[in-house]
């Protein structure tokens, strides 16, 4: 039986529909019903879930033909949840490139563990997909370069799951920002608050019998597996994962460098460590991050095991200017003057949560609305990859930063390193020989 966060409600889908429906709308009057975009969703765990949802709100335009995981269980219970929710029966694979092979398929979307976002999708570019792929988009700054290097390439479209770039109420309020609600904003927070459990310290163990290890293993260098390893908890060791800077901090620092107008800074510093636990987890659970610009600054407070909120909200950004601050979250908006009184406010009228892994919500619906009006009819993409991939090496550098205990100053053309040859041999990683991302 599938899990509530396995499996959405059919209310929950049924309302995303709704939400959606005005969109749906106006690609039916594009479409002929046979001509809607072939789908392959690539990584079915949890955020897959969410993109399934977003297909449905969006069914009028798409459909999903395909589903992949290395995981044969995991795959089998996704393509069961996608039969019933979409009405057909997606073909299922686990390898990824025969997905890529089928001239069937229209477009991806890649929810798989970090270390595989950008080698999946220069190889869906390749093949003359359009790509739909989660955040971070990569897992190092050279490989979020060859990403936008070969989007430019290929020419087809490239949306990251930065979601709140899709929404309705964050559009706005970074309008009225621009337009000088809140006078000149200068200084940025966004933080994010979870109480994640020990991973504990883990053991070799048999792989399991469903799972096709060296192919989830993929680019990254070949290592025994740990009982301790799947199938969350990758999130926490360098040579899959990313920490929690990207695996959260990158939706609210893009909001606050949206918010702010600016790109790569200056110069980066963070600090931090594992403090709640000791075990096998390889990354900080608790982080400090400054982004230096010449007269802005934006900082992310992240902290994995300590529930305490900002503002009563697990997550979010505030946006201070001259005149006044913007508290924006996933919820809704606040308007504070100079001396922090509340002078207006939005809700969108539900409560979001830093314990749900799914995310479905009319966010991602409406991103995905973008992304297949931008494949449609050359539509404006709200979270393009040059675009997204901005906040996503920031966020990496400032791993960077923590690891080796200094700041480090970058060329804000691209986010490189200057004079720091130890800290621009981690812009790369180490890839199993013949695995290498090529474009």
């Amino acid at each position: 039986m599938l899990t509530r966060r396995q499996f959405l409600p059919t209310a929950a889908a049924g309302a995303a529909g709704l939400a959606m429906a005005t969109s749906a709308k106006s690609y039916a009057r594009i479409l002929g019903a046979n001509d809607r975009l072939n789908f392959a969703i690539i990584g079915v765990r949890s955020r897959a879930y969410a993109h399934l949802s977003s297909l449905k709100a969006n069914e009028a335009a798409a459909r999903v033909t395909h589903v992949c995981d290395v995981d044969s269980v995991t795959m089998k219970k996704f393509a069961d949840a996608t039969t019933k929710m979409m009405g057909e029966a997606p073909k299922s694979e686990g390898d990824f490139r025969n997905i890529l092979a089928m001239k069937d398929v229209d477009a991806v979307t890649i929810a798989t563990p970090d270390h595989w976002h950008t080698p999946i999708a220069i190889d869906a570019l390749k093949a003359g997909k359009h790509v739909y792929v989660e955040k971070p988009c990569s897992h190092n700054p050279a490989e979020g370069a060859l990403l936008v290097a070969a989007q430019k390439k290929y020419g087809k479209k490239v949306q990251m799951g930065t979601q709140q770039r899709s929404s309705a109420h964050t559009i706005e309020i970074v309008d009225k920002i621009h337009n000088g609600l809140i006078g000149r904003p200068y200084y940025a927070k966004a933080w994010y608050s979870n109480v994640r459990k020990s991973i504990g310290v883990g053991k070799p163990a048999p792989v399991p019998a469903q799972l096709n290890w060296d192919l989830w293993q993929g680019p990254a260098p070949r290592t025994e597996y740990h009982d301790n390893y799947q199938p969350y908890n990758w999130h926490w060791f360098r040579r899959w994962g990313t920490g929690e800077t990207l695996n959260n901090g990158t939706h609210e620092v893009d909001v606050c460098r949206w918010a702010l107008g600016v790109d790569f800074p200056n110069s980066v510093d963070a600090s931090g460590g594992r403090y709640q636990f000791h075990d096998d987890w390889q990354f900080y659970d608790t982080l400090i991050t400054n982004f230096n610009y010449p007269d802005k600054m934006i900082s992310w407070e992240g902290k994995s095991c300590q529930g305490m909120k900002f503002y009563g909200r697990d997550r979010g950004s505030t946006i201070e200017g001259t005149t006044g601050t913007v508290l924006v979250d996933r919820d809704g908006y606040e308007i504070y003057d100079l001396n922090g009184k509340k002078t207006d406010e939005f809700k969108v009228g539900r409560k979001t949560s830093s314990a749900d892994l799914v995310g479905a919500d009319t966010m991602t619906d409406a991103h995905f609305a973008n992304f297949i009006a931008g494949i449609r009819t050359g539509a404006k993409l709200h979270a393009p990859i040059e675009v997204g991939n901005v906040a996503v090496t920031m966020l990496q550098l400032s791993n960077v930063a923590w690891e080796l205990g200094r700041r480090l100053n970058l060329d804000t053309a691209d986010g490189r390193v200057l004079h720091d040859p130890e800290a621009m041999k981690q812009w790369g990683r180490t890839y199993q020989p013949g695995w290498e991302p090529k474009i």
